[in-house]
């Protein structure tokens, strides 16, 4: 018998396509005024455009994708570690709830796992709980050593998962409220493409199994782009990095060095960042220097000795930067008062080099994570680092790249945040890195051409 091994079978919790009643048309104007948008049903939403021209719908929202796997073959199951405290690394990964290194934590049907020693009817159906373990929030499956799973033995697992999707609730050319529904994606999904006359009213977010829409799936247009802050007096950079700012001016040499976690180690925001001065700052010659080490802090590099590959004397001071870029979601941790003792010294440290200093404030990661129960009305940043950081600054005259406020916006954008992760926890995509480098760039001010 040729063996399957990953039959994919889509079905919608609910079959319907968008139903939409106009009840007046017109909407020749911009709106100015945010959709109102309430749950009435299930499966149903209310659609509001106030204004002397209101226009309202009733929309019928099509319910989460689910994905059925057939017989799913792995070759050896690891025994299921359940001391670690990471979901994601207590066993395999379940191929449909991949994210990166991790898992998307509720996805996986925990109802619709079976896993079997072969393909055929008859092969042995195995037992969780005394032959294998799973955790079915996370995703992960491994074998438990008394069980009848032999080490080296292969296993097929048949289970169902949802995938997420982003649906946009769109004021369409004619004045119709209309539903678009976006592409299903397990960790990233991004809302449809607008055609063009078409505005977006709200955001429909629909993250994992459901069995009805609630308020927190909504998302209504309140912004459509990060407020910045008028460019009256001076900027930050011509305040509290006057020496940098006259080197991208006058064209003498730059070296930036981006100091941070794995998160910098993607190089991506500091390219986009250096790219953009290039462009704001014709006579620019920057250096980009990174130096960044993954599921570390600051307070590591401190204690590396010397020789070591991340020794902070050698890879940060030694390299005799004229502007530090700092980014470390992994100080996070960090209470306020341990913010101003160990950034205290290194300001002195940076002082003493005569190097210049940004601090990145953090992206935010998985809700549960920052406290959240909801990724919206979320403006203000709970972390006590993220306070302290903005005391310190303050305190310090350091310039502060505002990545935490500008995540804590999303969602008046219509943009749950975690979906800009890649790994559904604290790894940004692209799109989030621009958000860093849009930050930074915030900080400098804009050339006027003649």
């Amino acid at each position: 018998m040729k063996p399957t091994l990953i039959h994919t079978t889509v079905l919608l919790l609910s079959q319907s396509i968008a139903i939409c009643c106009v009840t007046s048309v017109a909407a020749k104007d911009p709106i100015t005024t945010p959709a109102e948008v309430q749950v009435t049903g299930a499966w149903t939403v209310s659609v509001t455009v106030p204004g002397p021209d209101a226009v309202a719908a009733e929309l019928k929202i099509p319910g989460p994708e689910i994905v059925t796997v057939t017989h799913e073959k792995y070759d050896r199951l690891p025994d299921f570690d359940a001391k670690t405290k990471a979901g994601w690394r207590k066993g395999v990964r379940f191929k449909g709830v991949v994210a990166a290194e991790c898992t998307v934590e509720g996805l996986l049907d925990p109802a619709s796992v079976v896993v079997q020693a072969g393909l055929e009817p008859e092969a042995m159906t195995f037992r969780k709980g005394i032959d294998y373990e799973a955790d079915l929030v996370a995703g992960t499956i491994g074998r438990l050593p008394q069980g009848a799973i032999a080490p080296d033995q292969p296993v097929y697992i048949d289970y169902q998962y949802t995938k997420q999707r982003i649906d946009s609730v769109v004021l369409d050319g004619k004045g119709r409220i209309v539903l678009k529904t976006g592409t299903p994606h397990t960790v990233m999904p991004e809302p449809p493409t607008l055609d063009a006359g078409e505005t977006r009213l709200a955001n429909i977010y629909l993250p994992a199994r459901l069995d009805a829409l609630t308020k927190d799936h909504l998302f209504p247009i309140l912004e459509t782009a990060y407020p910045e802050p008028p460019a009256n007096g001076s900027s930050v950079a011509e305040r509290l990095l006057p020496e940098s700012l006259n080197k991208l001016q006058s064209g003498e040499p730059l070296r930036i060095l981006v100091w941070g976690d794995s998160v910098s180690t993607f190089n991506r925001y500091q390219t986009m960042f250096v790219e953009r001065l290039k462009s704001r700052y014709p006579n620019a010659k920057i250096e980009l220097v990174t130096e960044a080490w993954g599921g570390r802090n600051t307070g590591s590099y401190l204690s590396e000795p010397p020789g070591s590959e991340h020794n902070y004397q050698e890879q940060v001071l030694n390299r005799k930067p004229d502007l530090i870029v700092s980014e470390f979601v992994n100080d996070s941790g960090l209470s306020e008062t341990q913010v101003e003792e160990r950034y205290g010294k290194i300001l002195a440290d940076f002082r003493e080099i005569g190097a210049e200093w940004i601090i990145l404030t953090p992206h935010y990661i998985r809700p549960s994570w920052m406290g959240f129960s909801s990724q919206q009305n979320i403006d203000d940043d709970p972390r006590g680092y993220v306070k302290g950081v903005r005391a310190f600054a303050q305190q310090n005259q350091i310039a502060v790249a505002e990545g935490s406020l500008r995540y804590g916006r999303l969602w008046r954008q219509g943009i749950p945040y975690i979906t800009l992760m890649e790994n559904n926890i604290n790894h940004p995509n692209v799109d989030g890195h621009r958000i860093f480098a849009d930050s930074l760039m915030a900080l400098f001010p804009i050339v006027r051409r003649k």
